[in-house]
């Protein structure tokens, strides 16, 4: 039998040399970063808390290792080889396949359970800055006042994203454990 971590590396390297710029990483994110990226997510709160580059599926597991049900836990995978991973992998999770630019039509059956946070493993900064802004788009379409987007980059430096002018960003901090090191930043709907 293969080992899980070693079938999601060889999974993770066959896209990332199909579609480099699609992936935006050279790893699968760490554990650390996954769990880092979860520990954000309100269990609290009202509303789907959607997954976007479920890519093989790491922080998926963090998320459910930190709480959020499955019922409210809704991935969305650009990839339809990830896409097909994930659902072998979470069979109790709604897996779309589908991309993040059109969200709230790929939302469309559960848009009326509204979004109260959206965990991002997309890569925002080097994706054309039109695609960018579509998503950007979309995360101030479907986040209420109060809501959380939570979104790593391996830019250390801090700098904000500009596309995000109505939310206020509550933290940024670099998970060293991650290969390459990653910023964990978390932004608030205003």
């Amino acid at each position: 039998m293969q080992n899980p971590g070693a079938a999601s590396l060889a999974l993770f390297t066959r896209e990332i040399w199909a579609n480099p710029r699609a992936m935006g990483a050279a790893c699968p994110s760490a554990p650390l970063l996954a769990s880092r990226m979860a520990s954000h997510v309100p269990l609290d709160r009202d509303g789907l808390v959607l997954e976007l580059g479920g890519g093989t599926g790491a922080v998926t597991a963090a998320l459910l290792k930190h709480g959020a049900p499955p019922w409210k836990l809704v991935v969305i995978e650009r990839s339809p080889t990830l896409a097909h991973h994930l659902r072998q992998r979470f069979p109790q999770l709604r897996i779309i396949q589908g991309d993040a630019a059109q969200l709230a039509q790929l939302l469309d059956d559960d848009r009326s359970r509204g979004v109260g946070s959206i965990v991002s493993s997309l890569p925002l900064r080097s994706l054309h800055p039109t695609t960018t802004r579509a998503i950007a788009e979309q995360f101030e379409t479907l986040l209420p006042p109060g809501g959380l987007l939570i979104q790593y980059t391996y830019d250390l430096r801090g700098v904000p994203l500009r596309l995000l002018p109505h939310f206020r960003r509550r933290s940024s901090r670099i998970v060293w454990g991650n290969l390459p090191p990653a910023r964990v930043e978390v932004f608030e709907r205003e």
